[in-house]
């Protein structure tokens, strides 16, 4: 069920931490009598509060976010308002990023540096329950078909769980326990379980390794 102001307009989420470029991704939207943004946010977590307040129709999230990247976002926004389409909007071309991108629920993938010519085609596509994706990620997913199409290979399945996850960049961008235990609403001894979970799943010794690794798979900036 969608909530637009009419039957022809598109209400938008969007969420991301640089204002200069939330406030250039606005105009190319609002240049569209279609399309409104209706909210904006600054991290993955304020894109969930801005979401139960205005109930969009689309939400367009950066991935790299402070407190919940937009894929940790869109995965939870898939769980509580799955009316809501989503679309991923960032600077990676990375084939990594686009196939998480997909499993947390986003029906595009848009990158930033061709933004100005694709974004509005991926809002309306995702307006019409149709998936968008840019001429890499196409050559992806064709790649990926026919090399497990060749090895038999069943798809790899996560090897840490969505709370580790969390846990992982809150740690790596330098929260203690406590605070961590504060912002999940968990107790400080659950985070220090999930953390040794961590460090033994991914065979790392320490905070500067799980920062290190968080940098690599793309949960924090370096």
């Amino acid at each position: 069920m969608t909530m637009a102001t009419s039957d022809t307009t598109t209400r938008i989420l969007l969420a991301d931490d640089h204002a200069l470029v939330r406030r250039g991704v606005r105009l190319i939207l609002e240049g569209e009598p279609d399309l409104t943004v209706v909210a904006e946010a600054d991290d993955g977590a304020d894109a969930l509060v801005k979401a139960r307040e205005h109930r969009p129709d689309l939400a367009v999230l950066d991935i790299a976010m402070p407190r919940l990247t937009g894929l940790q976002a869109a995965r939870e926004l898939s769980r509580l308002q799955p009316e809501v389409r989503i679309l991923i909007l960032t600077m990676y071309d990375n084939e990594q990023y686009f196939f998480e991108a997909l499993k947390a629920g986003a029906c595009g993938y848009v990158l930033k540096s061709v933004a100005d010519r694709d974004l509005l085609e991926a809002c309306r596509a995702a307006m019409r329950d149709e998936p968008f994706l840019y001429p890499g990620a196409v050559s992806a997913l064709i790649r990926d078909y026919l090399d497990r199409a060749r090895s038999g290979d069943a798809p790899q399945t996560r090897t840490i769980t969505d709370r580790e996850e969390e846990i992982l960049k809150l740690v790596a961008e330098g929260h203690t326990s406590q605070e961590i235990a504060g912002m999940l609403v968990i107790s400080a001894k659950t985070v220090e379980r999930h953390r040794a979970n961590l460090l033994q799943k991914l065979g790392l010794r320490d905070r500067l390794e799980l920062t290190r690794y968080a940098i690599r798979v793309g949960l924090i900036e370096p």
